[in-house]
């Protein structure tokens, strides 16, 4: 049972199941991060909601990088540090656009309640960012096939 434990949260690994379960893990945290900012911004500071969709996205954003780092896509590849966020981040700019659309339209266009069309919008941009993340890491070569260390 340990070894198993072991092996599905802290081993690292390139098995896309186990990859999955772990960003479910990563992308439940980042969403809370994202849908609490867009909520406390809008409703406790008395941002548009746009604007704060924007700065909680970007915070979870960030937030879903790290543990992603962490947890997820853990195998060392051949990009610098800021290279490798340049990456993730530009996937999470389009990400970002995903999103902002699906939240304006869900609530400017179909009249949802602004958290209701987040929370719907988050689960859509939640498979864009494991697929697209998913084929960024393994198309980066890694450091042990160029015989690094």
């Amino acid at each position: 049972m340990k070894q198993l434990l072991y092996r599905l949260c802290i081993e690292k690994t390139d098995d896309t199941k186990i990859q999955f379960l772990r960003y479910i893990f990563v992308g439940g945290t980042a969403a809370v991060v994202n849908i609490g900012s867009l909520f406390v911004l809008k409703e406790c500071c008395h941002i548009y909601y746009l604007i704060a969709n924007i700065i909680g996205f970007l915070l979870g954003l960030i937030t879903n990088y790290l543990l992603s780092k962490a947890l997820v896509f853990t195998k060392e590849n051949t990009m610098g540090k800021i290279a490798e966020f340049a990456s993730y981040a530009i996937i999470g700019v389009i990400g970002l656009g995903f999103d902002t659309f699906f939240v304006w339209l869900f609530t400017d266009m179909i009249a949802l309640y602004y958290m209701v069309s987040k929370i719907i919008s988050t689960f859509l941009v939640f498979i864009w960012n494991f697929v697209a993340r998913k084929v960024m890491y393994m198309l980066l070569p890694k450091k042990e096939e160029r015989g690094e260390a």
